[in-house]
């Protein structure tokens, strides 16, 4: 472990920059700690900060290590905020959450569960496209070696751990599918995590479940939705239930897909800056529309609710939503680290924050607390009599939208 000999300057020399980039954003007040204009960083603070290095190497009792020391004191800045929204990102959280908003990243498509009694591990999800399909993976199968290791003797993360940053340009994975072993070879790739999921249902009713709005979504929303198109459904449900949002110009692009011309959302932020992002209208969806809601959609998800119901284009089935009407944006340091902050409101095309209220449905259906499997990514692959059974929301939007088809036949 390295002394804490180094953290200080790091910690001032980080600071400096985030003041520099983020533009005076930083606005804090420690106790009685003098400032200088707007900025925290003053010869006060770092002769506070000297003093506290100081004191933690000559008498705290374990060993230190300066990058973590200098980690600790960036978050702590942006904790100060109180804002759960904002933080600090090292370079490796930055990567990841890079990962997450693109929707995308390098590896081999597996998600992969483990019995914590047996420690078998089993692949519970292969996406389509991916390496690990187009070697033959399929859900189901049992991992038994990963090279010559009993899976069973390693934990999912070491596996994870060992396809992201083992230096092999090949995998090899020996399977247990119906008591067979079958060995396969996967070359790691870019992965494009699939976030859509469709099917058409009884009576010519489309569904797409939107998990999340990535850099991927417009283009795979598109996909399915033109398929059933080309099936020639009568009416749509598009479920957004636990949907945690994602990026403001994923649900745009995908919403310009479906909505007439106007207002989507619009932004403002502590100066009164006002960033509108407007539709064309040159696709409006032409079949009765039900979207799906609860009280996990969020952000993105609202206001994808929230533009389908101020344009009065869907109904919204399910329960009110998160309630989360602001904005964030990332801001790179320069070294791979980054800070994320709120920065500015949202409002649907009438103008409604719903920030801490969140958006109402038009016809509310709690989800029924007899019933413990509560996964929609789950429930949604089942038989739909089956389904149905088990997911009152969604069957009270398939009554819905009947209701809608049919007065829309008249």
């Amino acid at each position: 472990m390295k002394k804490n000999k180094t953290w200080l300057k790091g910690f001032l020399q980080g600071v400096t920059g985030s003041i520099l980039v983020m533009g005076g954003l930083f606005y804090l007040q420690y106790g009685t700690l003098p400032l200088a204009g707007n900025s925290v960083v003053t010869g006060s603070s770092a002769h506070k900060a000297a003093r506290i290095e100081k004191l933690v190497e000559e008498n705290y009792l374990e060993e230190t290590d300066s990058d973590t020391l200098s980690e600790g004191m960036y978050a702590g800045m942006m904790a100060s905020l109180q804002d759960p929204y904002s933080g600090y990102f090292s370079e490796e959280n930055y990567k990841r959450l890079m990962e997450s908003t693109e929707g995308r990243y390098t590896g081999i498509g597996l998600m992969m569960q483990q019995d914590q009694e047996t420690k078998e591990i089993t692949v519970y999800d292969c996406y389509g496209g991916s390496p690990a399909e187009k070697a033959g993976v399929k859900k189901g199968d049992v991992i038994y070696k990963v090279g010559d290791q009993l899976a069973s003797e390693m934990s999912v993360t070491e596996i994870a751990n060992e396809i992201k940053n083992g230096d092999m340009e090949e995998l090899k994975f020996t399977l247990l599918r119906e008591g067979e072993e079958i060995e396969v070879t996967i070359i790691p790739d870019t992965v494009e995590i699939p976030v859509i999921k469709s099917r058409m249902l009884d009576d010519k009713q489309g569904y797409v479940q939107i998990k999340e709005f990535t850099e991927g979504t417009p283009e795979q929303f598109k996909t399915a939705y033109e398929e059933l198109k080309k099936e020639n459904m009568k009416g749509m449900i598009i479920d957004l239930r636990n949907n945690p949002g994602g990026l403001l110009t994923s649900v745009c692009e995908t919403l310009e897909q479906i909505l007439p011309e106007g207002m989507i959302v619009y932004t403002e932020d502590k100066y009164g800056n006002r960033d509108e992002h407007t539709c064309k209208g040159e696709t409006p969806i032409e079949v009765p529309l039900v979207v799906l809601v609860n009280e996990e959609s969020a952000s993105a998800a609202e206001i994808f609710a929230g533009a389908v119901k101020d344009h009065e284009i869907g109904t919204l089935v399910g329960t009110t939503t998160f309630g989360k009407g602001i904005v964030q944006k990332t801001y790179a340091l320069g070294d791979g680290s980054a800070v994320k902050m709120t920065v500015s409101k949202y409002y649907t095309p009438k103008g409604v924050n719903i920030h801490g209220e969140g958006i109402h449905p038009d016809v509310e259906v709690k989800w029924q607390e007899e019933n413990n499997e509560s996964d929609v990514s789950e429930l949604n692959e089942l038989p739909e009599e089956e389904w149905l059974s088990k997911d009152n929301q969604m069957k009270k939007s398939v009554q819905v939208l009947s209701t809608l088809v049919a007065e829309e036949e008249k």
